[in-house]
């Protein structure tokens, strides 16, 4: 099959498509219906609406697996989707990932550690909660259902909980049944993502928030004066991108680091959790010795903002593919309570068990579901920032405890 211009045709045509997907998924985020709208997860619905186009128009193998979407124009095949076009959106979502985490990081780290009090047990209870939830009704229906197998429900969970550590873990472990855990993964995530994009900006509403009078009350019980100490200090250049992309540096080594779990390989925190952690430090400290590494506000908006997006372009066409080339109503009738049940737990939990704020209790349940198309969701309804402090807490504890989870209850003798 003759492509135009070869790679670089495939990844002019991937470029393409990326832009279509970023332009028009701004205008479907932006659609309101009751006042709820999808904001930048437009993006990722219009990303796997496209992928489910693909993989129905596409060229198939003799498993059923696309292989390439293609046109012609000007007696030229041009590649819209191919081997190539693929690792293209791969590494826009491992780019995204970076971006927002990191931001998120940077963001929280002046207040995080100041305000590291009692209120940590409610999060890392909340995070275990949400979890270990989501595993006992995984366990429950791969148990019941016979025609579902544990690698399939270990799929589904990871999908449901936007885990792509957890995928990656569980698929290893899953060996032959690897192929089931990809295909769980596809149909999970698509409700996975809107469900808890939809949960953070519809409760608000249904308890009847005063959102304005709830952000006054949040942003002054989470202001901590950082007092400056004076000493003269140098940056390298206006925008704070060197210090931003330097923190970028130190996650990915952070993210890295094996830690033996015993019993097969061992865990790492991966790009995301490693650029969060490292977020989180710098933005804490603030410095390097006499090196400035404070960053503008405009800078790490900016960041979030453009790292959630090409997330959601990147993760979505992808998931499109593996949505429809797997799909079945009851597992996605699973799905949906592998990610609803353990929500409404979470919310519980934190309303009237911790009695957290409702934008703290969202923010943790962001986190807990390892949501980071959530994050952007409740940061834009709660119109303050200061709500990431809470999936910061969160989120580190319940990826460590989804990916282990997720690569234990994958070998059940279901």
């Amino acid at each position: 099959m003759e492509y135009f211009g070869g790679v670089l045709g495939a990844m002019l045509s991937a470029l393409f498509i990326i832009f279509v997907i970023l332009s028009l998924g701004y205008a479907v985020g932006a659609i309101k219906i009751k006042g709820v709208s999808l904001g930048s997860a437009g993006v990722l619905l219009v990303a796997i609406i496209i992928g489910v186009i693909f993989f129905l128009c596409g060229e198939k193998d003799a498993e059923n697996n696309l292989v390439a979407f293609t046109f012609t124009l000007g007696g030229k095949k041009i590649a819209l989707w191919d081997g190539s076009v693929k690792s293209t959106f791969k590494i826009l979502q491992n780019l995204g990932t970076v971006l927002f985490v990191t931001s998120v990081g940077l963001i929280a780290g002046p207040k995080f550690f100041r305000s590291f009090n009692k209120s940590m047990i409610s999060y890392v209870v909340m995070g275990a909660g949400i979890i270990l939830t989501g595993v006992l009704i995984t366990v429950i229906l791969a148990a019941i259902d016979p025609n579902m197998s544990i690698a399939m429900g270990t799929g589904l969970l990871a999908g449901s909980l936007t885990s792509t550590p957890a995928f990656g873990a569980a698929e290893e472990a899953a060996g032959e049944l690897a192929s089931e855990v990809t295909a769980g993964y596809g149909i999970g995530y698509l409700y996975g993502v809107l469900g808890v994009v939809l949960f953070v900006q519809l409760m608000p509403r249904i308890l009847k928030v005063d959102i304005a009078k709830e952000r006054e009350t949040f942003v002054a019980a989470n202001t901590i004066e950082i007092k400056d100490d004076g000493k003269k200090r140098f940056a390298l250049e206006e925008f704070g991108f060197f210090p931003f992309f330097l923190t970028i540096i130190l996650g990915l080594i952070i993210g890295s680091i094996q830690i033996p779990l015993g019993g097969g390989k061992p865990f790492s925190f991966g790009s995301s959790g490693g650029t969060l952690i490292a977020g989180l430090i710098v933005g804490h400290f603030g410095h390097f010795g006499k090196l400035d590494m404070k960053i503008s506000k405009q800078t790490l908006n900016l960041m979030r903002e453009l790292g959630l997006v090409l997330f959601l372009a990147g993760a979505g066409l992808p998931g499109g593919v593996n949505f429809v080339s797997a799909f079945n109503w009851i597992y996605i009738i699973y799905g949906i309570l592998m990610a609803t049940i353990p929500m409404i737990l979470g919310f519980v939990l934190g309303k009237f068990v911790f009695k957290l704020s409702i934008f703290n209790n969202l923010g943790s349940i962001t986190g807990g579901m390892t949501s980071t198309p959530a994050l952007g969701a409740l940061i834009s309804t709660a119109g303050t920032d200061d709500v990431a402090s809470a999936y910061a807490a969160t989120y580190p504890f319940a990826l460590v405890l989804i990916v282990v989870a997720c690569k234990l209850i994958v070998g059940l003798p279901f």
